[in-house]
């Protein structure tokens, strides 16, 4: 297989939201390139890069798919992510390690909130971007209207490539702007197309863009810029020369139309890419941190490898596959290679080029390229691997906070050890999903970018390794505190034969400003209480506020005074004075108004104008506060204060109240007093498990 140079490798991402069209474009690439012969399609579960079950069953794509051709002798490594947020993580790693991104906004839909999240992922990688409209064969597109509202919210340095000439049912034929012709492509999905110069009005047209085209690229360029002034043009050679460095200053964002599905203006894409796309000579260094923690680069033209791992697929069939960008030297098979963030040397055994679950073996992938290696003992998402004499470490990609949250309820007893090992490995495989056992709550918590997201991982978890699990709410952190004030005398007295147990506790206790917690205190006078005992008092009260008193809740808020009582002097000892100090307590806490506390969440939605209404609507159903509304562009931003009570599978209600083009993200903020009709809810159903475990374990 051809070895390509750094500067003939284009490593290019494609992004964007949900259903703009990714899969099929990337399909219609492939098709363009010779890969493959016939094209898949989405509903049959038959494209390259939707291969996996889950995606197939649900027909969206749910892991980034590296895939590889070659066009005009360039090497095109192209990946293909998901689109849906609750997948963001997977657009991340792919952003992480290419030198240009394909945004893919949908002709129909327009931008949509996944549109701008990576977009915004893009800038901050620092990698060029181009934009591509897709999808210009379906009915009721309007592209100069589009193309207002890109422009308006991407800035007017987006330029069009091509004009889409009959958008709609049947659309085959654009206006070349670079080129000052018409394309029409073939209807047999092959890419192929025919070229004639453009006439008429057509040609008028294309003249005004292309004498647009030739100020974009002046302005990227002083030198170009004053030939511009002097000549009042740029001659072709000088324009073409001028259009990379353009793209990689973001001074000129190129848009392109097509058709993925029906492969309409792809060909001309890849051209573009394969002509003036970023290579990675472009990006020749790149920031990390030596054995010493201290910051180094690491070069292209370096002779030592250094490879990225930025994505792991565990497959039990046929091997774990860790895939990795090369950022200098060569990773050739059988080689030894230091994982310098697990510490271990891995042994690089088979080298594979991927195209979705086809793999193509190679024997060197060198620096820039995109590659996988199998079985890997201890390489997980996110290491460096590098020469063990030169120890570097990469930086890592930094995920959003996984915020969608449920409980696993195991079913069968003694598969305890398999569900921590199953957890641990699917976080290795995907940093962006975490689990915890949470002592407060006894459950085992996992915590992922959004309820698909969870439903997947949880999915994989069962199948891969047999465990009967369920999925279930996650118990609410309610907190117990009280309204007035109150006191207590408890008095503590077991006799059975031998030494006794006595002890008397006099306490006072009143309600503290929220978040201060509990607040102990004694101000024992005398000689009643000896004070040998007050940490056996405190002792015994911090338990009852750990274990709850009215639903089983940790109690906050409140002042405790331990301020007399009575003793014995044999009888009296410290578990003595425990019992006591705990139910001196509890009667005190129950004769102090209690109530219960619910954590309040702070919500703030991103949602297209047409849905705000329904979204409003909805929150008030859920107790919410709306705090107040922003305009970001064509989105709406809605903040919110609700219940977190009320918040569960949230992230699901906003996708179907807005059809997919809403986003939430949501932070705890604060506690408040719950509702009277809710609290006795949530008394009784407290009550109510708590007698069925004693039941269970009576029986």
């Amino acid at each position: 297989m051809k070895s390509y140079q750094p500067a003939d490798i284009r490593n290019v991402a494609i992004v964007g939201h949900a259903t703009s069209g990714k899969t099929m474009l990337a399909e219609a690439m492939l098709m363009c390139g010779g890969v493959i012969h016939r094209m898949g399609s989405i509903v049959q579960g038959s494209t390259v890069s939707d291969y996996h079950v889950g995606e197939q069953q649900r027909q969206i794509s749910i892991h980034t798919a590296p895939m590889s051709l070659e066009w005009q002798s360039r090497r095109l490594n192209v990946l293909d992510t998901p689109g849906y947020l609750d997948f963001s993580s997977e657009a991340l790693n792919a952003l992480r390690v290419v030198d240009i991104a394909i945004v893919v906004i949908n002709a129909a839909h327009g931008i949509g909130v996944g549109t701008e999240m990576m977009w915004d992922y893009a800038t901050q990688f620092g990698i060029p971007k181009i934009i591509v409209i897709n999808g210009l064969d379906k009915e009721n597109v309007d592209f100069d209207l589009l193309l207002e509202e890109i422009r308006e919210r991407f800035g007017t340095q987006v330029f069009p490539m091509q004009v889409p000439m009959n958008p709609g049912p049947g659309f085959n034929q654009v206006l070349d702007v670079l080129r000052n012709e018409v394309c029409t492509y073939a209807a047999d999905r092959s890419g192929k197309y025919e070229e004639v110069p453009a006439t008429g009005e057509w040609r008028t047209q294309v003249e005004a863009r292309h004498k647009e085209l030739i100020e974009h690229i002046a302005e990227s360029d002083d030198t170009l810029l004053e030939k511009f002034f002097s000549d009042g043009s740029l001659s072709e050679d000088l324009l073409r020369t001028g259009i990379h460095p353009a793209v990689q200053k973001q001074v000129f964002i190129p848009l392109f139309c097509t058709s993925g599905e029906t492969n309409v203006g792809v060909a001309r894409l890849l051209d573009f890419i394969g002509r003036f796309g970023s290579s990675p000579v472009d990006r020749a260094t790149a920031d990390a941190v030596d054995a010493d923690g201290q910051p180094c680069q690491v070069s292209l033209t370096g002779k030592d490898p250094v490879a990225f791992a930025f994505k792991t697929l565990t497959d039990p069939q046929s091997g774990d596959l860790s895939i990795f960008r090369v950022y200098s030297g060569e990773v050739h098979t059988g080689m030894d290679l230091y994982n310098s963030d697990r510490r271990v040397s891995e042994r690089i055994g088979q080298l594979y080029r991927l195209n979705g679950k086809a793999r193509t073996p190679v024997d060197v992938l060198t620096a820039g390229d995109i590659g996988a290696a199998v079985k890997l003992r201890d390489t997980h998402t996110g290491n460096t691997l590098c020469d063990s004499k030169r120890n570097v470490v990469l930086p890592k990609v930094n995920y959003p906070k996984p915020y969608t949250q449920a409980a696993l309820k195991l079913n069968s007893r003694g598969d305890e050890d398999k569900l921590a090992a199953g957890l641990a490995a699917l976080h290795e495989e995907d940093p962006a999903f975490e689990s915890k056992v949470d002592g407060e709550l006894h459950q085992t918590i996992i915590s992922a970018q959004g309820e698909l997201h969870l439903e997947v991982l949880f999915e994989r978890l069962k199948r891969r390794y047999k465990i009967d699990i369920e999925m279930i709410p996650p118990r609410i952190r309610f907190r117990e505190t009280i309204r007035a004030k109150a006191e207590s005398k408890y008095r503590h007295k077991k006799q059975t034969g031998g030494a006794g147990q006595f002890a008397e506790v006099w306490m006072r206790i009143e309600p503290a400003p929220r978040d201060s917690g509990v607040d102990f205190t004694e101000s024992l006078s005398g000689q009643n209480v000896d004070r040998v005992f007050v940490p056996s008092v405190e002792k015994g009260v911090k338990t009852a506020c750990t274990e709850g008193i009215l639903a089983g809740y940790h109690v906050v808020d409140t002042k405790i005074d331990f301020y007399d009582g009575k003793m014995h002097p044999v009888d009296s000892k410290d578990i003595a004075f425990q019992i006591a100090g705990y139910f001196a307590f509890k009667e005190a806490f129950l004769n102090a108004r209690p109530c219960l506390l619910e954590p309040i969440h702070e919500v703030e939605i991103k949602v297209p104008d047409d849905c705000l209404g329904k979204i409003v609507g909805d929150l008030s159903g859920r107790r919410g506060k709306i705090l107040g509304m922003d305009n970001a562009g064509r989105l709406q931003v809605v903040k919110a204060l609700v219940p977190a009570a009320e918040l569960h599978h949230y992230g699901t209600v906003v996708r179907s109240l807005t059809g997919g083009r809403g986003l939430h993200a949501e932070k705890f903020s604060h506690y408040e007093e719950m509702p009277v009709e809710f609290e006795r809810k949530v008394v009784e159903e407290a009550k109510a498990a708590k007698a069925a475990a004693a039941a269970e374990h009576g029986h």
